[in-house]
């Protein structure tokens, strides 16, 4: 269930009707999960593919406003310095795990050429877009089961229906302050004059230790029975128990809006993405990965065109929307990461290791 269900409600401004990235009208997502045995002393398969797609339509003949914000660079990712050059995005956003990257690029690129004749050949080449977290606590990581297919196969099933969430896709190895993570969505509605506009987040979730979570803020001030809980049973024996990660772990924020922002101006609102990754608990790690992908639908830059210029409208930079839209990118991404905790499920992988689901339906206020 997401993070409402149990009573907790983050933030002031309204969600949409379905609380994820979706909300975003056209934007899409699928994925795709591996979960299997492989050959091996007790090696696994615990990880997958998430892909987001801006709309429905050639994304490289009509590519959308991006921006990208790196809070801190222990990450591994594809095309985020053109993206931010031109200020635009022309393929998908793919998600997988660090291993993976090659792959999922060539996927894509094979997806894309498959779909777009004129690539490298009349017109230029492709910027691909693949961010990764490492999944290696429960996913033989070393074995890159994830092939090129996988890729293709996440953008096919990429649908603007409800976004399925927790230890699914690319997330279906990561962990999150020691207890089972994944992919988490969360969306907010920004209403200013006669304008209404949607900002959507999805996260890949896998930061954070245990004691880093500020869990007690999701419960009524001195309700948190989790401490009691756990010192309630003989030692060895807590039924919650959180892993540990050797690394400080990373965090993929795609943030999409239907908000007529420049690429300047979506930086501004990605960096805003950061304060709902804060408030969770994250101290943004040495060892981590904390990066935001993010774009606006308002417009469809054509790949082709006669003119030598073009006209677009976009928000006022002093207009009251703009700190709604900051606000909005905080709460989606914060609400987006708990609900990356609350709909995961306890996953074992390799080795035996298992990851717990941190228990909610415990604690609630329902």
């Amino acid at each position: 269930m997401k993070i409402r269900e149990y009573g907790v409600a983050i933030g002031q401004l309204p969600t949409g009707e379905k609380n994820d990235i979706t909300d975003v009208p056209d934007v899409r997502v699928g994925h795709v999960t591996i979960q299997r045995e492989l050959e091996g002393d007790q090696e696994y398969a615990c990880t997958g593919v998430t892909a987001i797609v801006p709309h429905g339509g050639s994304l490289f003949r009509e590519k959308v406003t991006a921006a990208s914000y790196v809070i801190n660079g222990f990450g591994k990712t594809t095309g985020l310095v053109q993206v931010n050059e031109l200020g635009v995005l022309e393929s998908p956003i793919m998600l997988t795990n660090t291993f993976s990257v090659p792959a999922v690029t060539q996927g894509t690129l094979e997806y894309m050429l498959a779909g777009h004749e004129e690539i490298g050949d009349t017109t230029g080449t492709i910027n691909l877009v693949v961010g990764e977290c490492n999944d290696s606590s429960l996913n033989s990581i070393r074995r890159c089961v994830v092939q090129p297919q996988d890729a293709i196969e996440a953008i096919q099933k990429a649908t603007n229906g409800p976004v399925e969430e927790g230890a699914v896709g690319a997330g279906t190895g990561m962990v999150t302050f020691g207890y089972k993570g994944g992919i988490g969505s969360s969306s907010r509605i920004v209403s200013a004059a006669d304008a209404s506009y949607t900002v959507g987040v999805l996260v890949l979730s896998n930061f954070g230790s245990k004691h880093e979570f500020l869990v007690d803020k999701l419960f009524p001030a001195g309700e948190n029975p989790l401490p009691a809980l756990e010192n309630s049973f003989p030692a060895g024996e807590n039924p919650l128990p959180a892993v540990e990660k050797p690394t400080d772990g990373s965090i993929i924020m795609v943030l999409a809006t239907d908000a007529p922002l420049s690429d300047r101006q979506l930086l501004r609102v990605a960096k805003r993405a950061g304060i709902g990754l804060g408030r969770t608990g994250s101290h943004f790690g040495h060892g981590s990965g904390d990066i935001v992908i993010a774009f606006s639908t308002a417009h469809k830059i054509p790949h082709k065109a006669e003119g030598i210029a073009e006209t677009r409208t976009q928000l006022r930079e002093d207009h009251a929307v703009m700190n709604q839209l900051f606000a909005a990118a905080a709460e989606a991404t914060e609400e987006a990461i708990y609900n990356s905790l609350s709909q995961a499920k306890t996953t074992t992988g390799r080795k035996g290791n298992t990851v717990y689901a941190f228990p909610f339906e415990r604690f609630s206020s329902q």
